[in-house]
């Protein structure tokens, strides 16, 4: 003080009163730097349960330039059409999208996907069953593609990923698991209804192989969509409603709107790709075809 006193009888009143400024405005910065610090190392530190009635700030780098996919997963895709007896309903190729950053393999064979065996938790949230057929195209023929090994996997209520390092749930394995085709081509799981995280539509994500003893001989990747307003009431229930409602519709995804990952389709890929949901009372019933090009 003493010090300042003898500056500001020296400067004069213009001069002291330009030094206080000074000294003022690099005080607040240096506060609001640390506000923000602090702010964001709280933000950095949350866990999946910290995170509960937030929204979900990790996001998925699965934008950008997609990987060339292999001789093997193109092969997979057809554009070919083809026709279920005795329906004689035509089913279309199903476009391939990118397999994103969160499948693990080695998923525990099994039907019912809510659980996670590393600590008999059970994820919460409305009932989802979904039946998948998947074909071969034969001479204009759909014809189911039996002892095809079919992975799901896809977000919690909150968004969160099992399996995934960077949620904190490394050692989880809710909502993944595989079944392989029967004498229909048919799977089914039990799930919950996906939640939603920042820039991406709802999805579920998908993937089917065919092995010859240990050499992976077929590898059809791809991701499930669901109708936008159906999101959008789900999210109204509990325990989604803590999550806030869907940031994102199907035709504002990036992925949804954009060619397929085998080159066969330009845009819009994901219209392709949407499940056939009906209520059931509490739950929802979803169906979706798989054809592809099984004669590799």
């Amino acid at each position: 003080m003493l010090a300042f006193s003898i500056i500001s009888s020296i400067l004069g009143e213009p001069k002291r009163f330009l030094i206080v400024s000074t000294v003022t405005i690099i005080s607040l910065g240096l506060f609001s730097m640390q506000v923000s610090f602090d702010s964001q190392s709280k933000s950095f530190g949350q866990t999946p349960e910290s995170i509960e009635n937030q929204t979900l700030t990790t996001r998925p780098t699965q934008f950008g330039i997609p990987p060339e996919l292999s001789a093997t997963q193109k092969n997979a895709s057809t554009n070919a059409t083809c026709s279920l007896t005795p329906s004689s309903t035509t089913l279309h190729g199903t476009p391939q999208q990118i397999e994103g950053p969160y499948f693990v393999d080695g998923m525990p064979n099994r039907s019912n996907i809510t659980s996670d065996t590393s600590n008999g938790s059970v994820e919460q949230g409305v009932p989802l069953r979904l039946v998948i057929h998947v074909y071969g195209v034969d001479d204009g023929s759909c014809v189911p593609l039996q002892g095809a090994k079919l992975d799901i996997w896809h977000a919690n209520f909150q968004g969160i990923y099992s399996a995934v390092k960077d949620m904190g749930t490394a050692e989880n394995n809710f909502l993944r698991g595989y079944q392989v085709t029967d004498d229909n081509g048919t799977v089914q799981f039990t799930t919950i209804y996906p939640g939603w995280y920042e820039g991406r539509a709802i999805h579920i994500h998908d993937k089917v192989r065919i092995f010859d003893e240990s050499e992976k001989i077929l590898q059809w990747t791809s991701q499930l969509y669901l109708n936008n307003s159906i999101n959008e009431q789900v999210h109204e229930k509990t325990p989604y409603s803590n999550h806030g409602p869907p940031q994102t519709t199907n035709e504002e995804d990036m992925i949804y709107t954009g060619a397929s990952a085998d080159g066969l389709i330009q845009s819009n890929s994901g219209e392709q790709l949407m499940v056939n949901l009906t209520k059931q009372k509490d739950s929802y019933l979803g169906t979706f075809n798989i054809v592809l090009n099984s004669n590799q």
